[in-house]
């Protein structure tokens, strides 16, 4: 028997924009049922493509395919309206809607013309969690109530309220602890098992390896392979294509302990920090030139701590000292005049403004420093940003640049260089690598590594252990809000801290 002809073929996808060919000649081929992988760097073109496929872009060349005849989705109702659904990492849900409300929103049922009652979308919403295996979400339930995997079961089950026949998944893991991604990844093996395709994009090379069927892979806006198998092709090869070059080790070597003085007086002490109903007392010291990772899933309060040491949230016990000087508990502007700066997992919505320049994220927090007698010394701000930014290898080398048009990576060092500028002694991290890939990860843990050489304290959370067993000097594993374990980072591996994560048996 002949094979199946592709659900999905794109061929030759070309689009360019001012200044920048996103896309020169992608080719892309998508079975019925399968999981395809998309992987490239930041600026490859993943994004570009999507959009393209999804209606949002028109592309300036090339010819889309679909169930065998050729179309060209003028927007993204119209891509819906052929089948094909895209849920980006940043999920456009409704957050004051109800769940019922949002997976029905731009079509609701309607008999004769009308829109019947809301108890007819309940109805139908309830059929669809459960088909998708989570029939316990309420469809009255406000979304804004909702976790981040239940929220992407939401934007499924909308996606499967019109019928679709593939669905794009954009960094759909980025927020979610091992547990939840375990649950997507049975949701997206009963949807291909129904005949649904996904087109899957995630900078987890691990993720790719459990859930992928092939692989393409996109550089410089060029497809450099082509259906390659995702469980055989080695990661070694993976990166060479992505990058052009081998990766021997992903993480810079630490220095020697012997050439550093561990005698030196902690730059950041907590004492009994705690807040009830998030974590226990923590304990912990920081010196300089020292990276202090916490390690966890989820939900175990890292990135609580780290807020409440930067004074976002007030502790309901103990305290946080600076170089041997407590701070006013709950204050962020006394943190930060302490010398204590925030990178937060939310980078976008938390620590950038997205439609200003470079130079203006830099400079935000010390435009002081460039005020004359009431005017904003603009020149002195632009040159200074630009040191900043080009000691931290900041691509492209214009700070003028609108800061929304960066990869994921050089907007993280955007706000490095906005805490550098600062001055700053102790620098918290949270998820640093968040939608970076793999080539622009190397790259920002040589910065942490050298910032931190340099005689910066960091203070490190991230979901991926391996990431925290690599830069990390020492480690505090939380598991619910405990700390269940403290070591030195060489004596732990990957199983041991997940097995600590998992059973939480407290050891010293």
């Amino acid at each position: 028997m002949a094979p199946e002809p592709p659900l999905l073929t794109m061929t030759g996808i070309t689009k360019t924009f001012p200044g920048v060919r996103a896309l020169d000649g992608v080719d892309l081929e998508v079975r019925a049922g399968e999981v395809h992988c998309v992987l490239g760097q930041n600026g490859a073109g993943k994004s570009t493509l999507i959009k393209v496929l999804a209606g949002a872009h028109q592309p300036d060349g090339g010819r889309i395919t679909w169930r065998g005849e050729g179309v060209a989705p003028a927007s993204p109702i119209a891509a819906m309206r052929l089948g094909i659904a895209t849920l980006y990492q940043e999920l456009d849900l409704v957050e004051g809607l109800s769940v019922a409300e949002n997976v029905f929103l731009g079509h609701e049922p309607t008999s004769a013309g009308f829109v019947v009652r809301a108890r007819t979308a309940r109805e139908a919403t309830v059929r669809l969690l459960r088909r998708l295996g989570h029939g316990e979400i309420d469809p009255h339930r406000p979304v804004a109530e909702l976790s981040a995997a239940q929220r992407q079961i939401v934007s499924l089950a909308r996606a499967l309220s019109h019928e679709v026949r593939l669905i794009i998944m954009d960094e759909p893991s980025a927020a979610l602890d091992p547990e939840e991604v375990d649950n997507l990844f049975r949701t997206v093996a009963d949807l291909t098992a129904n005949g649904i395709a996904v087109v899957y994009i995630s900078h987890r090379l691990e993720e790719i390896r459990r859930i992928g069927d092939r692989v393409t892979v996109l550089k410089d806006g060029r497809t450099v392979a082509r259906g390659l198998p995702a469980k055989s092709t080695s990661t070694d090869e993976v990166v060479r294509l992505m990058t052009g070059r081998a990766i021997e080790y992903v993480f810079p070597e630490r220095p020697d302990r012997t050439a550093r003085p561990l005698d030196a007086a902690p730059v950041l002490r907590v004492e009994g920090l705690a807040r009830d109903g998030e974590f226990t007392p923590v304990d912990l010291e920081l010196r300089p030139g020292e990276i202090v990772g916490l390690a966890g899933l989820v939900g175990s309060g890292r990135s609580e701590i780290l807020e409440t040491v930067y004074g976002a949230r007030r502790p309901t016990a103990g305290r946080v000292l600076v170089d041997g000087i407590p701070l006013r508990p709950g204050s962020v502007p006394a943190a930060v005049r302490a010398g204590i700066g925030l990178a937060p997992e939310e980078r976008k919505a938390q620590a950038l403004m997205l439609m200003e320049s470079v130079t203006r994220n830099v400079t935000v927090s010390t435009l002081s420093r460039f005020s004359r007698a009431g005017w904003l010394d603009r020149r002195g701000e632009r040159a200074t940003a630009r040191r900043a930014t080009r000691e931290l290898s900041l691509r492209p080398d214009d700070p003028d640049s609108r800061v929304s048009t960066l990869s994921g990576g050089n907007q993280q060092k955007a706000v490095l260089a906005r805490w550098l500028l600062r001055g700053c002694k102790v620098l918290l991290l949270d998820e640093p690598t968040r939608g970076v890939d793999i080539g622009a990860r190397a790259e920002l843990y040589a910065v942490i590594r050298r910032l931190a050489d340099d005689g910066l304290a960091v203070l490190l959370v991230s979901s991926d252990v391996p990431e925290v067993l690599g830069l990390a000097d020492r480690v505090l594993v939380l598991r619910e809000g405990d700390v269940v374990h403290t070591a030195d980072a060489r004596d732990l591996d990957e199983h041991r801290v997940l097995d600590l994560v998992m059973e939480g048996s407290p050891t010293a």
